[in-house]
């Protein structure tokens, strides 16, 4: 075929394409030689750059259940929620929980780490199921930014930040007289600390703290105080950051979530709930991921640990004893787990296992189940529904020959001791009860001999020691008569003037 005959049939389909309407152009996929790049930069909480995750297998079979966690129901959503709450003065950490609870109606709320009533600032308050995460965020660091009242002038602000730079690292704390703890001495450690400003009229300190969680800043701006020479007090607290979150990642104050609650009530816009609450995957922003597949997610929430046939992708930097959060393909978390795996074990390795559950985030069958259905379940399923084994799935006398022998490895101990049990005739158990009855009687004589023998030795030895008691008695009677006798004259005087 010419050229001049490839741009005749090239103009004829040009032609047709106009008459048809169509345009003219192919749409065919044209293959390429490197995949295009996916940014998943951009992707929310725990799907973020999910791309740079190990890739162990790409293989599973996507279940319908579950959503993604900004997609979720509204009320799936507030009992997976948690609120960055700007805690006001005056009401208890206790109280505002309370309060929240009654303006969202659930169940359950807690809090990340008790805030002092006159104290402000971030407090994270756990909805529902997000209540199991409340013991890690109290145990989370924490920030403060706080105001020290110094009782007398010192000679500069250099002083002060001398101060503030000495009063890191570990450090020994009793709590203040006034506390809800026990006044015991401990130590808590202090990451960083800093000066901000100084009112030398005032004799005003603004200082900024990241502490460990439990640290009691009314302690430290004592302590400062008697480092610089004059005493001190503290006179305003504020915590700007409670674990992952800081006072710039949404927070809300009371009057917010009361209005979104009330938006809802009445327009039933949950836009504003929507905003006001956060899904508690939040907190694992800086967590080790590891990737699950669907069929997995329902045994890891009835307590199964995670082996690696169920793992899609992984984190880098991984180490054993590490705490990594396992999450599902849309971006739920299931549960936090300690890692028995490094990354490049998790990589390498065709068997073993790759995290314990530490705590189960997701409820349970919210996947549905998807263990006991490979091959061996199913006939272990149908021989116990035939009685060939029993209800726990041990062989018994019916157990057929040929599942002992494919599944003796397996079993082990209990498929043996089903064969044998099958060997066994009536007889032979008639026998072996005999020879039982027969050592529980010789047993319970050698018991009653002993008993007896026991009981004669004891009276016997209580007869002696009556009749040495016997001869001490008269040797104590003569060296001691007159002393004795004495002693009998004074009672029958007292008893007379009685």
């Amino acid at each position: 075929m010419g050229k001049k005959d490839k741009k005749a049939a090239a103009a004829a389909n040009g032609e047709a394409a106009a008459a048809t309407g169509l345009p003219s152009t192919e749409f065919m996929i044209k293959p390429e030689t490197a995949t295009p790049k996916l940014d998943t930069s951009t992707w929310p909480l725990l799907l973020k750059n999910y791309d740079q995750l190990h890739v162990r297998t790409a293989r599973y079979t996507p279940i319908p259940m579950g959503s993604s966690p900004l997609k979720r129901p509204l009320k799936e959503y507030l009992r997976y929620g948690v609120i960055n709450l700007d805690k006001p003065a005056n009401p208890s950490s206790h109280e505002v929980v309370a309060w929240i609870k009654r303006i969202l109606r659930v169940e359950k709320t807690g809090h990340s780490g008790t805030l002092d009533p006159k104290v402000t600032g971030c407090l994270i308050v756990c909805i529902d199921r997000a209540t199991r995460l409340v013991k890690a965020q109290q145990g989370a660091g924490k920030e403060y930014v706080g105001v020290v009242r110094l009782h007398g002038a010192i000679e500069g602000e250099s002083k002060l930040v001398r101060a503030v730079e000495t009063l890191t690292g570990a450090l020994f704390q009793r709590p203040p007289l006034i506390a809800a703890v026990k006044r015991q001495l401990r130590i808590r450690t202090i990451y960083e600390s800093k000066l901000l400003e100084y009112d030398e009229k005032r004799h005003l300190g603004v200082f900024w703290v990241s502490c460990e969680a439990g640290t009691y800043i009314r302690t430290l701006c004592v302590h400062l105080g008697l480092l610089v020479g004059t005493g001190g007090h503290m006179q305003e607290l504020r915590r700007v950051r409670s674990g992952v979150l800081t006072e710039n990642d949404h927070l809300m104050t009371m009057h917010d979530v009361l209005d979104a609650q009330y938006a809802y009530d009445t327009y039933k816009d949950e836009s504003y709930l929507r905003r006001a609450v956060l899904p508690l995957e939040i907190l694992f922003a800086n967590t080790k991921r590891v990737v699950v597949k669907d069929s997995a997610v329902n045994a890891i929430c009835y307590g199964a640990r995670l082996m690696i046939p169920g793992l899609l992708r992984f984190a880098d930097g991984i180490e054993v004893n590490d705490e990594v959060v396992m999450v599902t393909t849309k971006g739920e978390a299931i549960a936090v787990g300690i890692a028995q795996m490094t990354t490049a074990v998790m990589a390498t390795c065709d068997h073993g296992m790759v995290a314990k559950i530490k705590r189960v985030v997701m409820e349970r069958d919210t996947y549905p189940r998807r263990w006991g259905l490979g091959p061996v379940a199913t006939k272990k399923k149908g021989l116990m529904k035939e009685g060939k084994l029993d209800k726990h799935g041990r062989p018994n006398a019916e157990t057929p020959q040929d599942y002992l022998e494919a599944f003796e490895g397996k079993n082990g101990p209990a498929a043996q001791s089903g064969a044998g049990e099958r060997a066994e005739s009536g007889e032979a158990k008639e026998v072996k009860k005999e020879k039982k009855s027969k050592k529980e009687k010789a047993v319970a004589a050698e018991e009653m001999v002993t008993a007896t023998s026991g009981d004669e030795g004891n009276g016997g030895e209580a007869k002696k020691k009556k009749k040495k008691k016997e001869k001490k008695r008269p040797a104590e009677g003569s060296a001691s008569s007159p002393e004795a006798a004495e002693k009998k004259k004074k009672k029958k005087k007292s008893k007379g003037e009685e």
